[in-house]
């Protein structure tokens, strides 16, 4: 049978598929994406989306339990019930035809199927019923995201373990809960079934949150022990089994932990083990490393974008790649100019130095940049500021026990700032202030008038800046 041709190919269309085609259709090419599920992915139904969802209630409750006046009001706790209902009005019950009518309306043709490469510009998606052939006249574009990472732990296979999916599409929380690893998706899942009731034990051998600045990791592990999730640190897991009460997980110092069910958050591989990169060259179940167009290597047709890059998995980050590969696609398409300068206009050039992150514990942790301890390492004359967070007046306001702390790196030679993280409530609403700070190289003279409103958090821009013009201990 004759292949379907397209300008572009796009597999996968999760958040960041979806962004690639919709800026090469702008960009005036034909373009069709390839889904073997859902058409929104993996943000839309079993990450960003529900999983916040399921923070929400609990934390709304502990705001409310932290302003007098309003903690008299709160008379019972989260209705599990009704948190789940509410998550899967989000997900629309796992049915996508939304996000297809969205695709519909942008011009996007969709296939539903498992797609792989064949050749050179030519990909190949099985359905139930054979199989259509597609080919591209300009590029196609690998947006197949990640997995989660299951170690090779004995027995863990055998108990049947949650990946992230499984917390998040939850349909009864378990009475108890052990969860292996202590990045975001550990921290977050304590949270959101801590807030349930659920008795929670995360095991983090080397600490909560060790990407970020260390004090982060603290206030969080706080806390999450305030909140009565266990934290065990120090060792790992060795064996896993399950009997008839449940998982029992052995581990290194000789303890155990036994809970109903154990969820493994211990990292992310990528979605390419079936995508037929070998017809091409390459390595199956590899990452696929890019220039800063997003394209692949030592190809001139083959792209990829968001988690499967391995450059920042982030949702937000990755639809920030989609937009400058969809937009360098079309402009080669069309023998316009590439404009692939750093900063540019078809480049990911935050991808190196400006990644914005929030993780949704109790307290919030906001963070971009580099953390003081990378900039050392890069060579950078550093100083660092910072704040308790609590003696701002706003933060007086807003909670009668407000607790976090907030540090800037300051680059001294360039008189900017190359990194901030902020950690306590709501803190995700300061992020883009300093993300503009250091994308634009900002200088600090004249962020002084950049003058934050009072009574808010965001005073901690002026405090930054007087510790600044004070010299440094």
């Amino acid at each position: 049978m004759s292949a379907r041709e397209y300008d572009v190919i796009v597999i996968g269309a999760g958040a960041v598929g979806e962004n690639v085609a919709d800026s090469a259709v702008q960009g005036g090419l034909s373009t069709v994406i390839v889904e073997a599920e859902l058409v929104g992915g993996e943000c839309s139904y079993w990450a960003c989306m529900p999983s916040k969802v399921l923070l929400r209630s609990a934390a709304a409750l502990r705001a409310a339990r932290a302003v007098d006046g309003a903690a008299q009001a709160v008379t019972g706790d989260v209705d599990v019930a009704a948190v789940l209902r509410r998550r899967d009005s989000f997900t629309h019950d796992w049915n996508d035809s939304s996000q297809v009518e969205w695709l519909n309306g942008a011009g996007i043709d969709l296939v539903r199927g498992h797609g792989r490469l064949t050749g050179e510009r030519t990909v190949r998606v099985e359905q139930e019923d054979g199989s259509v052939d597609l080919s591209a006249r300009h590029a196609v574009v690998v947006a197949t995201g990640s997995a989660a990472l299951l170690p090779p732990i004995p027995g863990l296979i055998d108990v049947d373990p949650w990946t992230s999916r499984d917390a998040t599409s939850v349909s009864e929380p378990p009475a108890s809960l052990a969860i292996l690893g202590a990045g975001v998706v550990g921290v977050e899942m304590a949270t959101a079934f801590s807030g349930f009731g659920t008795r929670v034990t995360l095991i983090a051998r080397s600490g909560l949150l060790g990407t970020v600045e260390p004090f982060a990791g603290e206030l969080v592990t706080e806390a999450l022990r305030e909140q009565g999730v266990e934290i065990r640190t120090g060792a790992g897991v060795d064996a896993a089994r399950r009997d008839e009460a449940g998982v029992v997980l052995s581990l290194s110092d000789g303890g155990e932990v036994r809970a109903d069910e154990v969820l493994v958050a211990t990292g992310r591989v990528p979605h390419t083990g079936d995508l037929g990169l070998e017809s091409v060259g390459l390595e199956a179940g590899d990452w696929l490393t890019t220039d800063d167009t997003l394209r692949v290597g030592g190809f001139e047709w083959l792209y990829a974008v968001g988690d499967v890059t391995h450059r920042a998995l982030l949702t937000h980050q990755g639809k920030y790649q989609a937009r400058a590969a969809g937009d360098v696609i079309a402009a080669r398409a069309r023998g316009g100019a590439v404009d692939d300068a750093p900063w540019g206009a078809h480049v990911a050039t935050a991808d190196h130095s400006a990644v914005p992150q929030v993780v949704f514990s109790d307290p919030e942790v906001a963070s971009v940049g580099m953390t003081l301890a990378q900039a050392e390492k890069a060579g950078i004359r550093v100083r660092a500021l910072d704040y308790d967070l609590s003696a701002v007046a706003g933060a007086s306001t807003r909670s009668d026990d407000y607790r976090g702390r907030a540090l800037a790196v300051v680059d001294e030679d360039r008189g900017v700032l190359v990194g901030a993280t902020f950690v306590g409530p709501d803190v995700a609403e300061l992020l883009h202030a300093a993300t503009i700070a250091i994308v634009g190289e900002v200088p600090i003279d004249r962020l002084w008038h950049a003058v934050p409103a009072y009574p808010t958090v965001s005073e901690v821009w002026l405090r930054w800046l007087e510790a600044y013009r004070r010299p440094a201990r």
